[in-house]
């Protein structure tokens, strides 16, 4: 469970620098490899410090998840926004270093709670803008909402990158290739990528 208790300045270079080992940890080695010795280690600094800003693992998780989730929320609204969203959000969700992170924590969050809420929290805030930017193109495209629903486009976006990122991780890519093939050409229809600059200046 978190604590609610707040130890140690939020602004403080120490603890963006545990927040950085945990996550490099993460990454590099799943979420059981995190310990408040080996993030110290990783860190450079006394065990003793990790506990000052997080006294609790659950708030040292918590707390890399919210930075994560803040950074990306910026992302995701810009993306939402953009002239060109259903490609955008997808561009987004396919990020090779930002889906192994969220695979880690949606594996630890059948562990911890407090890590599952905000992974939940966070998730509502993404579906809203998701659901937003899908619903403005289909109407902008006039497609038959009662048939492609905005909802139904953005589980199988999620879904197939969530899918691609996990089958990477253990070595698997059959299918892959045609199944980004197939979303590019159902992308294309409706928010066609845009020509590199030599082309549009028609240089060879």
């Amino acid at each position: 469970m978190a604590s609610t208790r707040r130890i140690g300045k939020e602004t403080s270079k120490t603890r963006a620098l545990l927040l950085d080992a945990t996550e490099r940890l993460m990454l590099e080695e799943g979420y059981a490899a995190v310990s408040s010795r080996r993030v110290a280690a990783a860190a450079d600094v006394k065990p003793a410090l990790v506990h000052y800003y997080f006294p609790t693992m659950d708030d040292l998780f918590v707390a890399l998840f919210r930075r994560g989730a803040e950074r990306n929320m910026e992302r995701i609204t810009g993306a939402a926004e953009s002239e060109q969203p259903l490609r955008a959000l997808w561009q987004l969700s396919n990020e090779q270093r930002g889906a192994v992170l969220m695979t880690e924590f949606t594996a630890l969050s059948r562990h911890r709670t407090a890590v599952r809420s905000e992974i939940a929290a966070f998730g509502r805030r993404f579906r809203k803008l998701q659901l937003r930017a899908i619903g403005r193109t289909l109407d902008r495209h006039g497609i038959d909402g009662s048939v492609v629903t905005a909802e139904a486009v953005a589980v199988l976006m999620t879904g197939l990158s969530t899918t691609l990122t996990l089958e990477r991780e253990v070595g698997m890519s059959t299918g892959h290739t045609q199944a980004v093939a197939l979303v590019e050409h159902l992308l294309h229809r409706y928010e066609p990528a845009p020509e590199p600059a030599d082309a549009r200046q028609g240089l060879p």
